[in-house]
């Protein structure tokens, strides 16, 4: 018989809160819950990501909806007395908001209560290393359903119906891939699942396979079913040693239980998936560089025709789908395809999930109907910026997106409104900036990302990427001409129009969208030689302001050049401006803020 308490502790593990402490708290926690003789009446559940990254340790209690945020160990004793003894909320770890008012429970939190959770349903809420808490909140009866009452062409078209697009940036049709592998012919068939997430600031499949693993096992199954594939290959990017092993974990289980392996529910079809770890190049999420590495060759895009579904893993028809696509796949068998259909816009349906980062308040996961606006994400859900600094822009898709001016602040987030920006859905990540971003310097950022993660097949790519970042690096250090500023759109839409893969047809996105809605930026880097947002430190001048100057000293011991200097009888130091390399370690190590840039 199962064991009941009294309480649970759903403590999130995911890596925000592990990098903050969470173990320490995990330990604590079980050591006070001991001593005071706790340990039969509260049980602790280490979950995945709960979503607010921001506020870890997390810990939320149940059936009380109390939600702590972050916990430090020596919080935990308190704690423990104070709420699971004394029955009240301990409330220096409750969240408090920035008008004072406490946060008492789950459903109070703005960052969790305006989201839709559908992909997220479980993350933070169950064991992802116990089945049984996946199959008590319904798991693998999406499957079962499928398997004993549906046939193949029903679950297709019920996936066709939900108009359900890929998640991993293409935004293609779900459910007319799946068709597309269904009718190519041939006894052997695979599908794939694409976990090679590698966008700077994305975590949202991460995050799903870390806390919620059964649920792609659950959704490639019935892919397999409705294709006649009778083999999958989840595709993991080392980097993800949590994820890796939870899906090792989940496996395992699955067969176990019978909802992998051979003869499944009772039914002629078996079906079994194996991991494969990759080195983490981000060329690799491209689908056919992907298939070369999980084959164990070098991950380089291939031409295409022919597309997978007809020639693909080991010359097979195979089909691939991302981490999020999958996600949706049991919600909608469940609930049914019109039901998803009736979120999100006319061309854009469901809920997507953004990795919300950069300078804003509340950073984590974020699962909104696609349409919702992007005022609604940063502000409603993220509370807006920090130190409630102007927004500037926000940055969608990764190297392969765009920035969003705050003129378009209001813009629905969904496939077609992105679009028309110059940005991308992508896979999901968002990166919120402020008024001391540099656009040239941000699209500089995302250009050197794309030269390292180049896979050199293509001149386009391999040779474009490395002059894409050149001439931004000159306009960054007010060396270049607005000749070099028409040089640069020319090189990006030739690398757009030529290049093999995604990787270096998307690249250019950034470079264009800020050209596009930041030219003045662009301009006054080359004609006026200076830096709007006093980011570009060779087009600074460093000066010491002397009622701020302690006389110290520190800013002259770390000079590399040895150009700060006090003059005779003075206390105060002074940088002279002829010698400045302008490396900006004056500005960096000063305590009190008595260097000044401008």
């Amino acid at each position: 018989m199962p064991e009941f308490k009294r309480l649970h502790c759903f403590l999130c593990m995911g890596q925000a809160c592990v990098s903050s402490g969470a173990r320490e708290v995990r330990a604590r926690l079980a050591e006070e819950l001991a001593e005071h003789g706790l340990s039969d009446e509260v049980v602790i559940v280490e979950t995945g990501c709960a979503g607010p990254c921001v506020h870890g340790p997390l810990l939320s209690v149940w059936p009380d909806e109390v939600l702590y945020h972050q916990v430090a160990a020596d919080d935990v004793p308190k704690l423990v007395v104070e709420h699971f003894i004394k029955g009240r909320p301990y409330t220096p770890c409750l969240i408090t908001e920035p008008g004072g008012d406490i946060i008492a429970t789950q459903r109070d939190f703005a960052f969790l209560q305006r989201q839709h959770k559908i992909v997220l349903e479980n993350c933070g809420v169950i064991d992802p290393e116990r089945i049984e808490e996946y199959i008590a909140r319904d798991g693998y009866l999406a499957l079962g359903n499928a398997l004993t009452a549906m046939t193949p062409d029903q679950v297709i078209d019920e996936v066709k119906l939900s108009g359900l697009r890929g998640r991993g940036g293409a935004g293609f049709p779900t459910g007319l891939k799946w068709g597309l592998l269904r009718q190519s012919p041939g006894p052997q068939k695979y599908v794939i699942c694409n976990a090679d997430e590698g966008d700077p600031g994305a975590f949202m499949d991460r995050s799903v396979l870390e806390g919620d693993p059964h649920r792609v096992l659950e959704a490639m199954a019935i892919k397999g079913y409705a294709t006649g594939a009778d083999t999958g290959y989840i595709y993991c990017r080392a980097e993800y040693p949590l994820a890796i092993r939870r899906i090792e974990i989940a496996v395992r289980q699955a067969r176990e239980y019978g909802c992998l392996g051979e003869g499944l529910f009772e039914t002629d079809f078996s079906f079994d998936i194996e991991l494969r770890v990759g080195a983490g190049a981000f060329v690799c999420g491209e689908e056919t560089a992907l298939m070369q590495s999980i084959e164990g060759k070098r991950g380089q895009p291939m031409p295409r025709p022919p597309f997978p579904t007809q020639r693909g893993l080991w010359g097979c028809p195979t089909s691939i789908n991302n981490v999020e696509t999958y996600a949706n796949i049991p919600w909608i068998l469940r609930h049914g395809g019109a039901a998803y259909a009736a979120l999100g816009t006319e061309r854009s349906k469901g809920t997507k999930v953004f990795a919300l980062a950069g300078n804003v308040k509340n950073t984590g996961l974020v699962e909104v109907p696609m349409g919702t606006s992007l005022r609604e994400v940063v502000f409603g859900i993220g509370g807006g910026v920090v130190d409630d600094r102007p927004f500037k822009a926000a940055q969608t898709g990764g190297p392969s997106g765009g920035c969003i001016p705050a003129a378009h602040l209001d813009a629905p987030l969904d496939y077609e409104s992105l679009t028309a920006l110059g940005a991308i859905v992508g896979s999901g990540g968002l990166i919120v900036l402020d008024d001391t971003s540099c656009m040239v310097d941000v699209a500089r950022y995302y250009m050197e990302f794309c030269v390292d993660e180049s896979c050199g097949k293509c001149i386009p790519c391999r040779a474009g990427t490395r002059q894409v970042y050149e001439i931004l690096t000159t306009i960054c250090e007010g060396n270049a001409t607005m000749a070099d500023l028409d040089r640069l759109e020319k090189l990006c839409l030739l690398m757009r129009d030529m290049s093999l893969c995604g990787l270096g047809q998307t690249a250019p996105n950034p470079v264009l969208s800020t050209l596009r809605h930041f030219r003045e930026e662009y301009e006054a880097h080359i004609l006026e030689q200076r830096c709007p947002s006093a980011v570009c430190r060779k087009l600074l001048t460093f000066s010491i302001n002397p009622a701020k100057c302690t006389g110290c000293g520190v800013c002259a011991r770390n000079c590399p050049v040895e150009t700060i200097h006090k003059e005779d009888g003075e206390r105060r130091y002074e940088v002279h401006q002829d010698e400045c390399i302008k490396c900006g370690m004056c500005f960096d190590v000063c305590n009190f803020g008595a260097v000044v840039k401008e």
